[in-house]
């Protein structure tokens, strides 16, 4: 039996999807569906100084709705929203932590105003992300988190990029569902255009 490496496994998990099915989905994304909101009273990212939440977080000419603790049930979210926190929570965050990326959080990001930016801030942090994963090696992802994991600290950084996996799986497709609610709920009917 050969020896299995773990490593391009775990990297080519994501990257068939971000590739297959997630990316792809994304193009196009107008200004329109980044900010809309389908349901009242919704987490969105805001220019500076019009948001109404409890916690408005970001460092630049726009902020994201947050409250602390969260609200049961949470407001709903929007594609900014969803967006932002992948970019910054996700990635960002942990791109800082363990590959070198810039430090950052939730408080200090510059989210973006438009949906071309959001999409290149997501591209940027994702290649961070699976470039770091390659940096790890096999022996990497066997090494501990370390702190910036909390209370995940002792798990191994494979535990780690499984949870990135599948956050980042989640949180894309739920995006693309909301494009597709977007699209279908925006559209003229037969009837609405005779």
């Amino acid at each position: 039996m050969t020896d299995q490496t773990w490593n391009p496994l775990l990297r080519d998990q994501l990257a068939w999807h971000w590739t297959n099915h997630l990316r792809n989905r994304l193009d196009g994304l107008t200004d329109e569906e980044y900010f809309w909101e389908p349901t009242p009273d919704c987490w969105n990212v805001r220019p500076r100084g019009t948001g109404t939440a409890p916690v408005l977080a970001g460092a630049g000419a726009m902020t994201i709705d947050f409250a602390f603790p969260e609200p049961d049930p949470a407001p709903f979210t929007t594609i900014a929203w969803r967006l932002g926190h992948v970019i910054v929570g996700v990635l960002a965050v942990r791109n800082a932590a363990h590959f070198g990326r810039a430090p950052t959080d939730y408080q200090s990001f510059e989210y973006a105003p438009t949906a071309a930016e959001a999409l290149a801030q997501l591209d940027t942090e994702y290649a961070t992300w699976q470039a770091g994963v390659e940096s790890l090696g096999e022996t990497g992802l066997a090494r501990p988190c370390g702190a910036a994991e909390g209370p995940y600290a002792e798990r191994p950084m494979a535990a780690l990029v499984l949870h990135i996996n599948r956050e980042l799986i989640h949180h894309l497709s739920e995006v693309c569902l909301l494009r597709d609610l977007h699209l279908h709920s925006h559209r003229k009917t037969r009837q609405e255009t005779d």
